[in-house]
């Protein structure tokens, strides 16, 4: 049997099926993983340890690899893998996984909450009631941006996009998307979507949401100048990576009232957030919720767990990414 390292502890009872096939389970306690340097000591601890299921935090890179000399899976609780060092696991025999599909509809879901809250002030009239503040019904009180109707621009039309793009038809928006690769003819019908170019579409745009993968192309992909081409006004959502969006510039526009508002579910150093992001009014705050729904967490950790068995059992496991 096989020792297992589990960043974390996990949504449901997968990880137990591990230890009643008799696999010994190290489990790291906090809700957030271990991180690079904790997996590190728990591998050194456990120099026999064949698998491992990290988080989208761990960074998982040479220095781990080679403390768990002993590693034949590695299972990346995520659909993101920026947080893999590919190379390093392809040169080390490593099979690592990730967990696509399973959470596209719970992070649209998410998506459309923040192009909801963004739009109408739900989270910042949360704050004003609290705080004793409201005094009543007025013409004037916390008007946003209109979602019914408005021109949404989707980065990104993988599984996610889509499902925004689906979510957006009833609600009876115009929908642009921007994406590497076109879709079907008969997908852009179905979803009353159009190709443009991602230049148009920025420009284009009343709401503007993020679903690209991190990568060298899409690093820094929202500059300070692609912002400004933006419609005086319109209002930013990214669940994708905090680093496809310049913070600062987004900041700057924020305050001087070119853009009217954001909705973020991701930051570009998380868990930190910037002090200047908190302090504004006019941006809702998400601490990283896209895959936060129980049946889609409780998937994703069975994913992981089935990547894991079938490595150890000689199988070629589904998702590969090395």
């Amino acid at each position: 049997m096989a020792t297992i390292l589990v960043s974390s502890p996990l949504a449901g009872d997968a990880v137990q099926g591990l230890r009643q096939r008799g696999h010994e389970v190290v489990q790291g306690e906090p809700a957030e993983g271990l991180g690079h340097d904790g997996l590190i000591a728990e591998l050194e601890r456990h120099p026999g340890t064949e698998a491992m299921i990290c988080l989208l935090t761990d960074r998982i890179d040479e220095q781990v690899l080679a403390a768990g000399r002993s590693l034949r899976a590695v299972a990346n609780c995520a659909v993101g893998i920026d947080n893999l060092d590919l190379q390093a696991l392809r040169a080390r025999g490593v099979v690592a996984t990730n967990t696509p599909g399973v959470l596209t509809d719970a992070t649209a879901d998410l998506a459309f909450a923040l192009i909801l809250d963004a739009c109408r002030n739900v989270t910042l009239g949360d704050r004003v009631v609290r705080a004793g503040q409201w005094r009543g019904w007025a013409p004037t009180l916390l008007l946003g941006p209109r979602v019914s109707g408005s021109v949404l621009g989707i980065v990104g039309f993988g599984r996610i996009g889509q499902a925004v793009a689906r979510r957006a038809r009833g609600f009876g928006m115009r929908v642009l998307y921007s994406s590497p690769r076109r879709a079907s003819p008969e997908l852009e019908r179905e979803l009353g979507a159009s190709f443009v170019s991602l230049d148009e579409l920025i420009g284009s745009s009343e709401i503007l949401t993020l679903h690209c993968p991190l990568t060298p192309a899409t690093r820094g992909l929202l500059s300070r100048e692609r912002m400004l081409s933006m419609r005086k006004g319109a209002v930013v959502v990214n669940t994708a990576r905090g680093a496809c969006v310049d913070e600062a510039a987004l900041v700057e526009l924020l305050r001087s009232g070119h853009l009217a508002a954001a909705g973020l579910d991701v930051y570009d150093r998380e868990p930190h957030v910037s002090d200047a992001l908190k302090s504004l009014p006019n941006v809702v705050l998400a601490p990283h919720l896209g895959s936060a729904d129980r049946p889609t967490r409780e998937r994703m950790a069975q994913m992981c767990i089935d990547s894991v068995l079938a490595v150890l059992e000689g199988r070629t496991p589904e998702h590969v990414v090395t």
